[in-house]
């Protein structure tokens, strides 16, 4: 939905062409309410840039609606949780009107003002959530390796060494990765000194953590190699925003690799929020399922008169129950969580990351005649919030590492 607006409804109102610009002009008097609502905040510019800008303007309407959409569903499910399961057809429906009444709402100032700045502050605290769900991943990825090998060891002595080193050459591919990614930034964003000290920082920072990973018996190598190539994607995020045109040879263009970056790790994340959320509930104390063992001599009476075995039961239904059932410990099988609100402020964060991710966290690619940004501020607070966004996740993976070490009293498993 994010790109059919980006693409196609935004340029083709504000260039007068295109079945939905007509279909709106066919509605007498919306076609200049529409126009007006889509070129405010957009007047300075012209040709493709009034197009990339109506384009980000398009973004910012459909993940504004799904942002206050989940930020209601978390208010909803927080005062009941039931509600989150409930009326979906009429949520798809209110859903699907306010889109079309949004496109009458002016761009400014709720959505290139108010929004752009809500969610690029959203997106931040996406990216750390990100880290975090990316740590629980790599934990969770090697030790499911180590326990096959270590069942297979059971089996047959030996046979597990095929996990170990599926393991050694996950850490290689990583580490290799995270190296050619950092040899690749010094080469194309050298230039400037901003650029240089964030892609020696970051490595410095990736040589850190793994020192301290190796230095003790905490965490894994796969799990350190997997947050050291994540902080080099975030290191060319920050670099790739910086408005001087010399350091930067992506400025003035579509981010694409970013663009399927950034989607393909939020679709990672959100797959295993969801695998992970389903599982624990599935696996909680209250779902378990007990098997109960079932024969001719456990019915009430206990007695073994009433059932005679040599006779041949002429009706099916009245035969003793024999076998193993499965009975749930819980009393009702609709049991939701109370904590449901959590996974959809995820959802409305992750609607802020991904609104930023396709419009370059809400910059208009416009150059002056020295090839840099014609609107350097931006691009500065981009990338000062995504270097804080890359430096909490290494501080806070380097944190998993050094608390039980500072804290071995405490349980941080």
């Amino acid at each position: 939905m994010a790109f059919w607006f980006q693409y196609s409804v935004g340029p083709s109102i504000v260039h007068e062409s295109g079945w939905v610009w007509k279909t709106y002009r066919a509605i007498p008097g919306t076609g200049k309410l529409v126009y007006r609502a889509w070129t405010k905040g957009c007047d300075s510019y012209e040709g493709d840039l009034l197009s990339q800008c109506a384009g980000n303007a398009g973004v910012y309407r459909s993940m504004f609606l799904t942002t206050l959409f989940f930020i209601l569903a978390a208010i909803a499910s927080n005062v009941q949780p039931s509600l989150n399961r409930e009326a979906w057809p009429a949520k798809y429906a209110v859903f699907f009107f306010s889109l079309l009444i949004c496109v009458f709402v002016p761009n400014a100032p709720l959505f290139t003002g108010f929004y752009l700045w809500f969610a690029r502050i959203g997106a931040t605290v996406a990216l750390v959530l990100q880290q975090v769900i990316l740590i629980d991943i790599a934990y969770n990825w090697n030790d499911d390796w180590v326990d096959m090998a270590n069942d297979a060891d059971r089996i047959s002595y030996g046979s597990g060494s095929g996990w170990l080193k599926a393991i050694v050459g996950t850490c290689v591919f990583m580490y290799s990765g995270a190296i050619v990614g950092i040899s690749f930034l010094y080469h194309y964003f050298d230039g400037c000194p901003e650029n240089i000290w964030i892609i020696t920082l970051t490595l410095l920072g990736i040589i850190a953590m793994t020192a301290v990973q190796l230095s003790g018996s905490e965490g894994s190598l796969l799990t350190s190699g997997i947050i050291s190539l994540y902080a080099v994607y975030l290191c060319f995020s920050t670099v790739s925003k910086n408005p001087n045109g010399q350091c930067n040879p992506r400025l003035g263009h579509n981010d694409v690799v970013g663009i399927v970056m950034g989607l393909t790790l939020t679709a990672i994340s959100l797959a295993w929020t969801g695998w992970a959320w389903s599982a624990e509930q599935r696996l909680s104390v209250d779902n378990i399922q007990s098997t109960k063992a079932m024969s001719p001599s456990s019915s009430t009476n206990n007695t073994t008169s009433s059932v005679n075995l040599d006779v041949p039961f002429l009706n099916s239904e009245a035969q003793p129950t024999q076998g193993i059932v499965m009975e749930q410990t819980t009393g009702t099988n609709t049991h939701i969580s109370p904590d449901l609100w959590k996974l959809n402020v995820i959802m409305a964060l992750t609607a802020c990351f991904v609104a930023m991710i396709l419009t370059g966290w809400g910059t208009v690619q416009e150059l002056n005649e020295n090839q840099n940004a014609a609107n350097p501020t931006v691009g500065r607070v981009n990338m000062a919030m995504i270097g804080v966004s890359q430096w909490t996740a290494i501080l806070l993976y380097m944190w998993t590492l050094l608390a039980p070490r500072l804290f071995p009293d405490r349980d941080f498993s």
